[in-house]
């Protein structure tokens, strides 16, 4: 019996490990998507991906609720080249997950040149199976 209990307990753990690779992959590969939405100016795209009561604080520490988001991601005066991201970190917390990561971004800003180099952490909540982001916050150096 001792045994069946240990091969059970080890059989659930290799399920979760399973499942929480699979969470964190999925986050990471959403991160992704919302660079190339947002690169692309596709709002439809972002829209997807934020929950109804999305709360972003940029940058600069303005805020934005979902709607002020998605229509500043339709703004035609910044172009982005590129947008990346790197030391990104994924912390799960039932379903819940924290992905906080480093980003750099090259493009033009009204006409002129602009690159960023920063920090973001995006708050994940899954619900119905679907994976939302509910608030983002970023800080970096503009130049």
């Amino acid at each position: 019996m001792r045994n069946l209990t240990v091969l059970l307990v080890l059989l659930a753990a290799q399920a979760f490990a399973q499942t929480k690779g699979d969470a964190e992959a999925k986050l990471v590969a959403m991160e992704n998507a919302w660079n190339a939405a947002q690169r692309d100016h596709d709002a439809k795209a972002l829209e997807a991906l934020v929950g109804d009561n999305f709360i972003n604080t940029d940058w600069d520490g303005s805020v934005q609720d979902k709607a002020e988001f998605l229509k500043s991601i339709k703004d035609p005066s910044v172009k982005y080249t590129s947008m990346n991201n790197d030391n990104v970190a994924v912390f799960m917390y039932g379903n819940t997950a924290v992905v906080a990561g480093a980003y750099h971004l090259k493009g033009t800003k009204s006409g002129k040149p602009y690159q960023a180099h920063g920090r973001f952490t995006d708050t994940w909540i899954q619900s119905n199976g679907k994976w939302q982001c509910v608030a983002s916050s970023s800080q970096h150096n503009a130049k």
